[in-house]
């Protein structure tokens, strides 16, 4: 019987989400990522999944593409571009699925992210990175562009010339140099990572979800924005906010002087 390629796990509010080819390092083939992208529309559809953590099983988060199945494509027809055409589809739509959803989405990095695992954690809206971790393009190493919107995501973090250095040099960062870069936001111990990580996604799993996709969107329209368009937007999901149930627990809850219990709601 196979194995599912995605591991998926309800605690409360919060999906936690596991790449499992850990033979192949979790590298993603066509049944991974349609698995995943499946999981992720379901997280998105369902009111009560609040936030979704992504990690991998074994050493790796995710090794990228698997250059094995690339290789056999070419060997038959020549070239492996209709298979990466086909398999794109799926991995473009896994990252458009994380960047709108409006829900935080948080990576655990608890080992190696090299291509479309470095794309992958570059999408998600938080990265948490275990000491063991490791993040990398990897894609011209194997002569291949980069995808899975890293061209999109990379130069806004760490600027155009830093991105292209890193897509054409291959870089390898460690999770403190990523960190320093902005793309990592902590580092976790190793032996107690997926302990910790999934303690803080929890958190955010109980937090005030609506507030946190407006926050998320805000964010997101902020590069394209002038300051008076990005106010109005502002202005908008604001007031939207106010009318929330979240909004009115979470005043009680500070002048009550206690810890407030949000519902997403």
């Amino acid at each position: 019987m196979t194995e599912n390629p995605v591991l998926i796990e309800r605690e409360g509010g919060l999906v936690v989400l596991t790449l499992n080819r850990a033979d192949a390092y979790n590298a993603i083939d066509g049944p991974l990522v349609e698995a995943l992208l499946d999981a992720l529309i379901d997280c998105d559809e369902d009111a009560s999944v609040r936030a979704v953590m992504i990690t991998g099983n074994g050493k790796a988060f995710c090794a990228g593409g698997n250059l094995k199945a690339m290789k056999a494509e070419a060997d038959i027809v020549g070239s492996a571009g209709p298979f990466l055409k086909k398999l794109t589809v799926s991995v473009h739509g896994v990252i458009a699925t994380i960047a709108r959803m409006e829900k935080p989405v948080i990576a655990a990095v608890n080992g190696p992210a090299g291509g479309f695992g470095f794309s992958l954690a570059l999408a998600c809206d938080l990265v948490l990175a275990s000491e063991n971790a490791i993040f990398t393009m990897a894609y011209t190493k194997a002569g291949l562009s980069p995808d899975g919107g890293s061209s999109f995501f990379l130069p806004r973090i760490v600027g155009p010339k830093r991105a292209y250095d890193m897509m054409v040099n291959n870089e390898v960062l460690s999770p403190a140099e990523a960190k320093d870069l902005g793309i990592v936001n902590n580092i976790m111990p190793g032996d107690s990572f997926m302990e910790e990580a999934r303690a803080y996604a929890a958190r955010l799993a109980d937090g005030p979800t609506l507030a946190f996709g407006a926050a998320k969107r805000l964010v997101a329209s902020s590069a394209e924005s002038s300051l008076e368009t990005q106010m109005e937007h502002e202005r908008r999901a604001i007031a939207q906010c106010g009318g929330t149930n979240d909004f009115k627990e979470g005043v009680a809850a500070f002048v009550e002087k206690r810890t407030p219990t949000f519902e997403g709601k």
